[in-house]
């Protein structure tokens, strides 16, 4: 097991404007969005973003250089940019990772480069056990491994560190229905009329803003709620916690130990991290030892923090250093 220290701070690289966007039609009425930047003749790295249900975002594309990387980022089913919105039918752990395997397919990509953070962390796992011999190497954040007990922390034992959020996430509900918040979540946010589920939505997706950094963060007042991207995202999340993410009675620790040995990775994690606490993180090293492992000592879940942000991008900076002598750029 190898700590890492970074010597320099890295930060994210300037804002990529010129994407290509595709989308991949399933076998059934799904559409997974997907796009390309950067390098087209680069080594191919593919973000899977967490949740589940939260979708990507242009900043994501800044934690690879554009000049080296060919970028791919999914909306995983049901989320962001894909169709359709919210959608749960035919929406497993099982289905997103045959979608990231087509794409990679349709993009005529033999192996790549799979980094993701939190559910992605999860959902790269799932992938990298799935199709070893594509994946080139890992870079993980905030991990999150779907086990019973890290769905417990977030459906109620965190109130012990943010007892604020978890009151007005539990007030929001009618005093009969408190003490099962995801039950009665599932209920409005599942709910057809509207002038419930998109209020029930935004007020859960909050409770999860709220404990996402070490510090508060300071409100956009710039920022629109979209009430549509809320409820599919609540609706996603809900779905996947409400079957342990597909994977909970895998035991995902001993499978990375008996097939991933070999494959290099990072794995980058926050001392404070409310959402995925780093425990996991932990036993995920000691069963990956041939790991490099960094614990960020001021930061909380979010990859916007300072210190995770440059853990990231320095771990995409050394997977440079390794894919450097295989590439025509």
């Amino acid at each position: 097991m190898f700590f890492v220290m970074q010597n320099k701070t890295y930060n994210l690289y300037p804002e990529v404007n010129e994407f290509q966007k595709f989308y991949l039609k399933t076998g059934n009425f799904h559409e997974i969005y997907y796009e390309v930047c950067g390098n087209p003749n680069g080594s191919p790295v593919v973000f899977l973003h967490g949740g589940p249900g939260s979708g990507c975002s242009p900043t994501q594309r800044r934690f690879f250089d554009p000049a080296y990387y060919r970028i791919i980022l999914i909306d995983q089913r049901g989320c962001g940019r894909s169709a359709p919105q919210g959608e749960i039918v035919d929406n497993t752990t099982d289905d997103l990772v045959n979608d990231i395997d087509a794409i990679r397919a349709a993009l005529n990509i033999d192996k790549w480069l799979v980094f993701g953070g939190s559910w992605g962390s999860t959902l790269a796992l799932a992938y990298a056990l799935a199709h070893t011999d594509r994946v080139t190497g890992l870079i993980l954040r905030g991990i999150f491994l779907s086990r019973p007990t890290e769905l417990s922390w977030f459906l109620g034992q965190v109130q012990a560190f943010f007892p604020e959020p978890w009151e007005s996430l539990c007030t929001y509900l009618p005093a009969n229905e408190r003490h099962n918040p995801i039950e009665a979540y599932e209920k409005l946010i599942f709910s057809d009329d509207i002038k419930l589920s998109i209020p029930a939505a935004i007020q859960w997706n909050n409770f999860e803003s709220s404990i996402m950094t070490l510090l508060p963060r300071q409100a956009d007042p710039s920022s629109e709620t979209n009430g549509a991207v809320e409820l599919a995202r609540a609706r996603v999340q809900i779905h996947y916690i409400q079957n342990n993410c597909f994977v909970g009675e895998r035991d995902l620790l001993a499978e990375v130990r008996d097939k991933l040995a070999h494959i290099p990775t990072d794995i980058v994690q926050g001392r404070y991290d409310m959402v995925c606490p780093p425990i996991t993180a932990w036993k995920l090293s000691q069963a990956m030892p041939h790991a490099s492992f960094q614990m960020v000592e001021d930061a909380g879940h979010s990859a916007m923090e300072t210190g995770i942000t440059s853990a990231l991008v320095a771990a995409t900076e050394k997977f440079k250093s390794l894919n450097i002598n295989s590439l025509n750029i």
